[in-house]
C-alpha cells in the first residue's frame, strides 16, 4: 500500500524550522534520478522540475521543516533554556526526549517541576512552555563545549505501526515529503500536460516564509499544498469540532485560517477524486494555516491554488497518527490532479 520504510526514514531526520540541511540533503537524494532539473533556492527550499507538454506551471508544495525549539540559555547547572520554532501544546512535553543539534547531537529529557512538591494550585494548572528545560545529563562546563545559543532541538521517537495507522513524531508535515516524493516516483514515465515544480519548502511552521519565496520565483498558473490537518474523531469530541476522520480518505481543503481554496480547484479535485474512485473528506480548518496560502497569493499573477491534506489525530505531538489508506488516498489524488489539469475547464 505505502512504503511506510521510506516514510519512517522521512519522520526521523531532524529538520528545525531555518536547519533543515539533514533532511533536504535526504530529500534532494531521492529525487534526483525522478525529475528533470533540480536545484535549491537561497532559503533553502528544493526545487525540482519535471518538464510537461506546455509550459503551464502547477506547483506543488510541502514543507520540510518540523516543530522544534531552539536554545536560548544554559544556566549555571547545565540546564537549556529553549524557545519554541512553530505551535506547541505546553502539555504535550512533559516526560519527552529530544535532541540537542550542537557541536554533535546530544540526547536530552524535558524536564519540569516534580508533582510531588507542587503547591495544589499548580497541580491544578496547565503547564506552561517557561514550566519546562532541557536536561542532558552533563554539567554547564561540558554543555557548554558542544551547545551554543541558537543551536536547534527536535523531539526523539521513531515511527511505528499501530492497527492500521503510522505513529510518529513529525507526520506533519514529513508525511506529505513523502507523498510528493511517492507521486514523483510513480509520474516518472509518464507525460505530464504541464511543467510540475515540485517544491519541499523550509520554515513554514513559523509563517509560510519558504513557500513564499518559492512561489514568487516559480509564478505558478496552479498550486497545490500538502499538509495535515486535524482528525478528532475521537472520544469527546463533537460533530462538527471533528474536521476530518481517519480512514475517510484524504481531504480536499475548502479553508482554513490563512486561506480560502479557489472554489474551481475544489471542484477539480472533488472530480478527480469521483473519477478515479478516491475516497476524499472536504476539510474546513478554522484556525492554523498552510503552505496554501502562499502558493495562492505570492506569485505574480497569483494562482489558482488548493490542497491536499492527511487527517492527523494528536497532531503537534510526538505520537501524531495517520491512516495508511488515507495517505495512499493522497497520492493517487495528487497523480490524478496533476496528470489531468488540462483537461479541466477553468474559465471563471
Amino acid at each position: 500500500m505505502i512504503d511506510v520504510e521510506l516514510l519512517k526514514k522521512i519522520c526521523e531526520v531532524p529538520g528545525a524550522p531555518g536547519f533543515e540541511k539533514r533532511i533536504r540533503n535526504f530529500v534532494v537524494e531521492t529525487i534526483e534520478p525522478l525529475v528533470d532539473e533540480i536545484r535549491v533556492d537561497n532559503m533553502g527550499s528544493i526545487i525540482a522540475l519535471k518538464k510537461g507538454a506546455s509550459e503551464k506551471k502547477v506547483l506543488v508544495a510541502a514543507h520540510l521543516d518540523e516543530i522544534s525549539f531552539i536554545v536560548t540559555h544554559i544556566d549555571e547547572d547545565g540546564f537549556i533554556r529553549i524557545h519554541p520554532l512553530g505551535g506547541f501544546d505546553p502539555k504535550t512535553l512533559t516526560a519527552q526526549r529530544v535532541i540537542v543539534h550542537g557541536r554533535k547531537d546530544l540526547m536530552g529529557v524535558m524536564g519540569s517541576k516534580p508533582i510531588h512538591i507542587m503547591k495544589p494550585e499548580e497541580r491544578s494548572k496547565a503547564p506552561q512552555l517557561q514550566d519546562y528545560f532541557v536536561d542532558v545529563g552533563l554539567p554547564k562546563e561540558e554543555v557548554c563545549k558542544l551547545v551554543a545559543v541558537g543551536d536547534p532541538i527536535t523531539r526523539e521517537r521513531e515511527l511505528i505501526e499501530v492497527g492500521n495507522c503510522v505513529n510518529s513524531k513529525s507526520i506533519d508535515n514529513r508525511v506529505s515529503v513523502f507523498i510528493l516524493v511517492e507521486a514523483l516516483r510513480e509520474l516518472k514515465d509518464q507525460q505530464l500536460p504541464y511543467d510540475l515544480y515540485a517544491a519541499f519548502t523550509v520554515q513554514e511552521e513559523v509563517g509560510l516564509r519558504g513557500a513564499m519565496s518559492v512561489a514568487h520565483q516559480v509564478n505558478p498558473d496552479f498550486g497545490l499544498a500538502l499538509d495535515t490537518t486535524i482528525a478528532f474523531d475521537v472520544p469527546g469530541a463533537q460533530p462538527h469540532e471533528m474536521v476530518t476522520r481517519l480512514g475517510k480518505g484524504c481531504a480536499i481543503k475548502i479553508m482554513d485560517g490563512s486561506v480560502i481554496s479557489d472554489g474551481r480547484m475544489v471542484e477539480f479535485l472533488k472530480d478527480q477524486a469521483t473519477k478515479n474512485n478516491i475516497q476524499w473528506q472536504a476539510e474546513i480548518l478554522p484556525a492554523g494555516g498552510t503552505d496554501t496560502a502562499a502558493l495562492q497569493r505570492y506569485g505574480k499573477n497569483g494562482a489558482i491554488s488548493g490542497a491536499i491534506s492527511v487527517p492527523t489525530r494528536h497532531i503537534h505531538s510526538v505520537i501524531e497518527m495517520a491512516n495508511k489508506e488515507d495517505i495512499r488516498s493522497a497520492i493517487d489524488l495528487l497523480k490524478a490532479a496533476v496528470l489531468n489539469l488540462d483537461k479541466w475547464n477553468w474559465e471563471h
